[in-house]
């Protein structure tokens, strides 16, 4: 499974604490221990950081929270891979060396960079599901245009944003911070500066130090064995965003992963895996997802999810859970105030004052 560094993990549990919220529960729910959040050295699994994240995200009641710890850290906190894309001359070698030595921080996400009449940098997912993934991807994104900005000393505005997942609209946060809108819901996830930016100096460039931590990042590289795409994760991404058009079927996913139905069919059966379980599972996900967005009705969930009808929705809800998504919706909205209510509690005692808490 591919690992990560962690940090986006740590951070969520360092939120959750100034919140008074027990992390414990949540670190078990998402399979790791405090033990390996406690020691920063310790490399961590990303499906478990991305469970984490979205874990920590409901306790806080906060669905931009990727968001807001990507606005809020300092950026060398990031380590060894700052440091090399700090001391590098322009912009442009800064981003080829992000996209070469991403892997040391998230082996599940990798970089890609390319440069003509603009500049691109685009986000893929390695033996990961991707629409499992709102908090951390939005982490890597701000994170990445905030590294731009630091280095370069410029607050550079992208000419466009595009990620996978689906928002009903760009979040006014993001907007005043990033300066564009964001496409939710498209193929690829991508920034994409005017060519003109990258060549930009970096304030910090050190041309000696940059050759000595490149050939720690090269060292660090040869390490790592490459992650590899499991089946199923390759199935996923490509069923993801042919899901709102109808066209996520066996045939079209089959023929973008690169082979025939029949050997998708028997590659998936070796691994005690089908096409429909598959669809199911992540169709049962989503809607989950969704149903926490308040603002997204019943209706575009269900278009989201390739359902024609909302009846067929409703239908396959059931199925699933035992409740209509309305009703799954209105329970989810008196846990979420139930919770509310326990951390504002606990963040008093009985004279009423504020009182600190950990976990």
């Amino acid at each position: 499974m591919p690992s990560a560094s962690g940090g986006v993990a740590r951070l969520a549990c360092a939120r959750l604490r100034e919140r008074g919220i027990p992390v414990l529960p949540l670190l078990s729910k998402a399979g790791l221990s405090i033990e390996q959040i406690d020691d920063p050295g310790v490399r961590i699994k990303v499906q478990s950081q991305i469970k984490l994240v979205q874990l920590a995200a409901d306790a806080l009641q906060d669905d931009l929270l990727g968001f807001h710890l990507a606005r809020d850290y300092d950026l060398r906190e990031i380590g060894l891979l700052y440091y090399v894309l700090a001391s590098s001359e322009v912009l442009n070698d800064a981003l080829h060396k992000a996209a070469r030595y991403s892997g040391i921080a998230n082996e599940g996400v990798s970089l890609k960079f390319r440069a003509s009449r603009e500049s691109v940098i685009a986000f893929d997912y390695t033996g990961i599901e991707r629409l499992s993934d709102y908090h951390q991807i939005e982490f890597w994104l701000l994170s990445l245009i905030r590294v731009c900005r630091q280095l370069t000393n410029r607050r550079l505005i992208p000419s466009r944003i595009r990620l996978v997942h689906h928002r009903r609209k760009t979040p006014a946060e993001f907007r005043s911070l990033l300066g564009c809108e964001i496409e939710f819901g498209s193929g690829v996830d991508e920034v994409v500066f005017p060519s003109a930016a990258t060549l930009m100096p970096i304030a910090s460039a050190d041309i000696h130090l940059n050759e000595l931590l490149t050939k720690y990042c090269e060292e660090a590289l040869a390490h790592r064995a490459p992650a590899l795409n499991t089946l199923r994760s390759s199935v996923e991404n490509a069923m993801a965003p042919l899901l709102p058009h109808g066209k996520a079927n066996a045939v079209e996913i089959a023929r973008r992963v690169g082979m025939s139905h029949r050997t998708l069919a028997r590659r998936l059966s070796v691994e005690g895996l089908t096409f429909s379980e598959i669809a199911e599972e992540m169709k049962h996900d989503l809607a989950r997802h969704y149903l926490r967005d308040g603002d997204l009705p019943i209706s575009q969930i269900a278009w989201l999810l390739g359902y024609r009808e909302v009846s067929a929705f409703t239908h396959a809800f059931k199925r699933w859970t035992g409740m209509t998504p309305r009703q799954s919706r209105a329970q989810g909205h008196l846990a979420a105030a139930g919770s509310a209510r326990k951390v504002r509690h606990r963040g008093r005692n009985h004279s009423g004052r504020k009182v600190s808490a950990t976990s």
